[in-house]
């Protein structure tokens, strides 16, 4: 068994590396009205900022289970915090938009290798029982960053400069990696395969190309040739991409891990939940300062109280799970996430920032009720010689429904305002403009609903192992498949 004190500090690692990951994504958030100011980027444009950075660590993710198996997870984390905190620097002294988008695929490549390999060193440390008071322990605090993320953003922002939200950070990835080197013991399995360097083609062509036609329906409409030319071969890429998974040997995403009733189900529910979370967090901001008028230190105060939503339902959902289980958990959770979502399309022009705080603070304590219990009864099945692949599944799944939900928003906004004959921050079309704002909240509760449904696939009776304390033997301790170095 791994030692208590090896686990807490892989603990306090991984929530090291996710406050970085996190902190980034919605500081970055915040800033994008500033940037497509400063650029004159549209709606559609400047979203590549978000989504270049999400495909990217789409991409990599799924290599994460094999380099890790390969190469052990210490050094594969250590050198994936490298590759991010370089990226921010590159970031940070970026001169255009173009620069921007391809620093932050950089970005994304470092990031896509910290949260799955992270995930991976987290559950082989934690038995199975002490899974969900982990999870809930680790949530508060990485939460955190969401909710400082759009404050200090705005602050940055405001008063000093859109750079420093990607320079802050670069005293944690230094942190980070400190304690990597110095506190971590390696640790790998016995033995790897080889990369499957023809899915990991397949998957990255096609997740970027139909991403790209995705984004692209905003501005030129479904029928438009470049629109369908891109999105039909994205699509053709990817279904070959899991053609090539079921016949390959060693394959980079093992689908046989789906055939796991409660492990699908909760890949299922993650895609529409993901989506329509990080959704309106990519629409919330643009909201408040293109149309109300908000400083971005102002509707960072208003963003933030999301995160303070899941910081104080998660200790309940932690204490909650035992006795009352995933299934009625995550159900409650989305049903309040769809309400909260369609609730947005309540802000008018003078809506009270107070109210408007309200209902994004209930939004956080829905996300809290699904994603603690999600991922602790999505693992429940899984036997400890797949984590590492199940671990970079569930990540892959993770952030690919982010950047679709953020690209599917972000479409949907770009096609109303068109719609509607609408500009972003144009005074003589802000009703028309809050129009297009309220029909995008009502696809992410759609995806809520859709989550809702999707729920019903969860078995308490599956999970059930992760609801009591249970003796664990050799055979199935997640610490038994690992050769400590």
């Amino acid at each position: 068994m791994i030692p208590r004190e090896q686990k807490w500090i892989v603990a306090f690692v991984y929530v090291l590396a996710l406050f970085m990951t996190l902190l980034d994504q919605t500081i970055t958030n915040t800033a994008l009205p500033t940037l497509a100011r400063i650029y004159g980027a549209s709606a559609s444009d400047i979203a590549w900022v978000a989504t270049s950075f999400l495909i990217s660590a789409a991409v990599c993710i799924p290599m994460s289970g094999w380099l890790g198996d390969r190469f052990g997870t210490k050094r594969t984390f250590a050198v994936a915090l490298v590759i991010f905190t370089i990226g921010s620097l590159c970031c940070g002294i970026a001169d255009s938009i173009g620069g921007l988008v391809a620093f932050r695929i950089l970005q994304g490549i470092g990031g896509g290798l910290l949260t799955p390999v992270g995930a991976t060193m987290l559950l082989r440390a934690f038995p199975l029982a002490e899974r969900a008071r982990a999870s809930s322990l680790i949530t508060v605090p990485a939460v955190v960053a969401p909710a400082l993320g759009p404050v200090v953003g705005g602050y940055l922002v405001e008063y000093q400069t859109w750079r420093w939200i990607f320079l802050i950070n670069i005293p944690l990835g230094i942190l980070a990696f400190v304690i990597t080197v110095v506190g971590l013991h390696e640790a790998r399995v016995g033995a790897t395969a080889p990369l499957d360097l023809p899915g990991f083609c397949l998957a990255a062509a096609g997740l970027a190309t139909f991403v790209y036609g995705l984004s692209e329906v905003g501005a030129r409409g479904f029928g438009d040739a470049r629109v369908l030319t891109f999105g039909g071969l994205g699509l053709v890429l990817l279904a070959l991409f899991v053609a090539a998974e079921r016949r390959a040997a060693h394959p980079l995403i093992d689908l046989r891990l789906f055939r796991e009733p409660l492990f699908a189900a909760s890949n299922l529910v993650l895609l529409f939940v993901q989506g329509g979370f990080f959704g309106i967090t990519f629409l919330l901001p643009q909201l408040l300062q293109a149309e109300r008028g908000f400083s971005p230190l102002a509707a960072g105060l208003v963003g933030c109280t999301t995160a303070l939503g899941i910081v104080g339902g998660s200790p309940l959902v932690g204490r909650l799970y035992p006795a009352v289980g995933p299934r009625r958990l995550i159900m409650g959770g989305m049903a309040l996430a769809a309400l909260a979502a369609l609730s947005l399309r309540l802000v008018g022009l003078d809506t009270a920032a107070w109210l408007i705080r309200g209902q994004v603070f209930l939004l956080g304590v829905a996300f809290a009720l699904v994603f603690v219990p999600l991922q602790t009864a999505g693992f429940a099945r899984i036997i400890p010689a797949q984590i590492g692949r199940a671990s970079a599944a569930y990540s892959t799944v993770r952030q690919v429904a982010t950047s679709l939900g953020v690209a599917l928003l972000a479409t949907v906004l770009s096609s109303r305002l068109g719609a509607y004959g609408a500009t972003l921050g144009e005074p003589a079309t802000r009703l028309a403009a809050l129009a297009a704002f309220h029909d995008a909240f009502t696809v992410a509760a759609l995806l809520n609903i859709l989550g809702l449904v999707a729920a019903l696939l969860i078995s308490d009776r599956l999970a059930v192992d992760t609801m009591r304390p249970r003796e664990v033997d050799a055979q199935t301790s997640p610490a038994s498949p690992i050769l400590a170095e």
